[in-house]
């Protein structure tokens, strides 16, 4: 079965580790927001948060399941898959894993605004027809 979600790897590094080498909480955000960026870089070459001069993605929810601890070196292989859930909302979810072991998990709705307005537009047909073709593949890889 194929996995149609994007990945992005990326090693731990010191400022995302407490005392003891181990991945802060807060760190797995960073994961997160790095894989966000790279979807949006690489699928459809398009910045993000800041999609265009005009239309940003706020964040109006988050949040993660730990399931074991990161360490500093640790490669991290972080998947995302990407959804809609509305036509002026996305949601991203996430998946770390380290060596094939579940680290962490979790979600972030964003909402497409206006920077100008700071009011919700509809997310911009290039991302929404990224996401759909995500979705499309893995609503195939079900059947």
């Amino acid at each position: 079965m194929q996995d149609n979600s994007f990945t992005w790897k990326e090693r731990v590094r010191i400022y995302d580790t407490d005392i003891q080498g181990i991945v802060h909480y807060a760190g797995y955000y960073r994961f997160f927001t790095d894989t966000m960026e790279q979807f949006c870089r690489k699928t459809i070459n398009i910045s993000f948060p800041m999609l265009s001069d005009r239309i940003w993605l706020v964040v109006v929810e988050s949040k993660a399941s730990y399931h074991k601890p990161a360490r500093l070196g640790n490669m991290l292989s972080t998947r995302l898959r990407a959804e809609m859930i509305g036509k002026k909302a996305v949601r991203f979810n996430f998946r770390i894993y380290s060596r094939r072991e579940l680290m962490c998990e979790g979600s972030i709705v964003h909402v497409a605004i206006d920077n100008r307005k700071w009011r919700a537009v509809p997310v911009p047909e290039a991302l929404k027809s990224a996401i759909e073709r995500f979705e499309s593949h893995r609503s195939r890889a079900v059947r």
